[in-house]
């Protein structure tokens, strides 16, 4: 039960709050991923240093709570971090969405850790995963 009420709290925190829903003025790259299964249509910017840093980042677009928040904590969590370790926090997650996450990689992942539930819920799984797929497929262009 602690489980669901910190999954509740946390999804409606960056529901209500988010922290980078919005466009950036210029962003070096940019990348829309869309979920037609449900409609979930997101834009991810971001500015990469020179040195492979990502030194901020935002997202715009409509989706459901999941999608959105999802998106949220993902770049609450990458931001500040090599596009390595953004990309291995990528692998992270959705080994989190598949079940086979360790205790370890799991606190690796902060606050999107609170979505674990979401792999026993297969219609949610491209809701929560959208916006790490679009981070993968912009930062591998």
């Amino acid at each position: 039960m602690e489980n669901r009420t910190f999954y509740n709290e946390i999804l409606t925190e960056h529901n209500i709050r988010p922290m980078h829903k919005t466009k950036m003025i210029e962003p070096q790259k940019s990348h829309r991923g869309v979920n037609p299964s449900c409609g979930d249509d997101i834009t991810l910017e971001l500015n990469v240093s020179d040195d492979g840093i990502i030194t901020d980042g935002a997202f715009h677009g409509d989706g459901c709570a999941i999608s959105q928040a999802s998106a949220d904590m993902m770049l609450d969590l990458v931001i500040g971090r090599s596009v390595e370790e953004a990309l291995s926090l990528k692998e992270i997650f959705l080994k989190m969405i598949k079940d086979k996450v360790t205790e370890e990689e799991l606190e690796m992942l902060e606050e999107a850790g609170a979505l674990q539930d979401i792999s026993h819920m297969p219609s949610r799984v491209k809701c929560a995963v959208l916006g790490w797929r679009t981070l993968e497929e912009m930062l591998q262009k």
